[in-house]
Parts: structure tokens; sequence; C-alpha cells
């Protein structure tokens, strides 16, 4: 697996956790993380996806925002998932970006959050939707 990105200790440990393959990868001048089949729960087209994640320069100390999806999402019951129209080409895939963000309630914390916590919204995201 590809890790032309250094990741600090922590989110490594994370990853490593999770039991999936997962790499770090520069395409077009931008940093991402990728995670292999992930697992999202009942509800969707499919059983697992790869999670594709933008670590923007400053990370840690920036914050991570938004998810990518690949194959993209949708939900069984043809209801239309908002804020996902939008595609994003990482290593020669076109995924499927869930414009999710973090608000004034729930700002990104210095120290505090991380790709374990960005995980924690995503699954949150994933959750909500299919509810």
């Amino acid at each position: 697996m590809r890790r032309d990105v250094v990741l600090p200790e922590e989110d490594v440990e994370f990853l490593e956790s999770l039991g999936n393959d997962w790499e770090t990868i520069k395409d077009a001048n931008l940093e991402w993380l990728l995670v292999y089949g992930y697992p999202v729960p009942g509800g969707y087209n499919v059983n697992e996806v790869d999670i594709a994640v933008l670590i923007t320069p400053a990370y840690p100390t920036a914050q991570l925002d938004m998810a990518y999806f690949y194959p993209g999402l949708n939900r069984i019951n043809g209801v239309e998932i908002k804020a996902t129209q939008c595609q994003q080409q990482v290593d020669g895939k076109s995924w499927q970006r869930w414009s999710r963000h973090r608000t004034s309630e729930n700002p990104w914390r210095v120290g505090i959050d991380n790709m374990m916590t960005h995980f924690v919204s995503i699954n949150h995201w994933l959750e909500r939707e299919v509810k």
C-alpha cells in the first residue's frame, strides 16, 4: 500500500485498528487518505465503500472536511441524498463527494480532533441519512 503522505502516529494507530486496507497518496497536487472496504449501514445500494479524505496542508491544526465515496451511495428507498451530486477525480476514479461541514457548534478542536474523530463524523452522517 502506498504511504505517500506521513500521518500523525495516532492516525496510523486508528487506521490500523479498523482492519481495512488503507493508503495515503498524492494526486493532482492534493494529498488523500484512501480507506478500502469500509462497511456502511443498511439502507444503501452497497454494503461497503472506499472512502477518500482530503488531507489539508495544515492538518492536523487545520480541519478535515467532507468525505468522498466510491462507489457512490444511494438510498435503497429512492430518497435523494442531499449535497452529494459533485464528483471528485482521485486516483483515476470518480468519487461521490458528501458536502458535510463542521459548524460553530461543532468546530475543529486542535489537539483533540483527528482522523478518528473525523470518521466518527462520517459514521454519523451515514447513519443519520438512512434513519
